[in-house]
């Protein structure tokens, strides 16, 4: 059975800005994951890749919505977003509010979803149950 995949942010912007370094992986792997799974992103993802952009017909325009499913962030992930933040806090974390990471990484463990990601290292850590797929994982398929 193949999950659905929520994406993070820094993919989207990498394709979107045709990033120099992580451009070409980033188009690679979404069109991959897009061929076999459902795409998926939340407000938080949204606001996230929305900093670059105007006006939000221009977003509209980088991020159709036959991209990628629209789902609001569960409740049960804002509550485990807190539980890491408080992690973080404990750990010497110095941010005063839940870092976005918590949002996406809580939003993929509740719903069970696969996470494509550049920068595995806050998910590992505060999120060790979600499958990712990032750059040092490319080493087995997708399906």
């Amino acid at each position: 059975m193949v999950r659905d995949v929520l994406v993070d942010s820094n993919v989207l912007l990498d394709v979107i800005t045709y990033d120099p370094q992580w451009g070409g992986w980033s188009a690679s792997v979404l069109t991959e994951v897009a061929s076999c799974a459902r795409i998926v992103i939340n407000p938080i993802i949204f606001a996230e890749v929305s900093v670059g952009f105007r006006h939000p017909e221009e977003l509209a325009q980088a991020l159709p919505p036959d991209l990628a499913v629209r789902e609001p962030l569960p409740y049960m992930a804002a509550f485990l977003a807190g539980k890491a933040y408080k992690v973080y806090r404990q750990k010497g974390g110095q941010k005063t509010s839940p870092l976005p990471d918590f949002f996406i990484g809580a939003h993929a463990t509740v719903m069970g979803y696969r996470l494509l990601t550049r920068d595995p290292k806050p998910y590992r850590t505060y999120f060790p149950k979600v499958e990712l797929i990032a750059p040092m994982d490319r080493l087995f398929p997708l399906g």
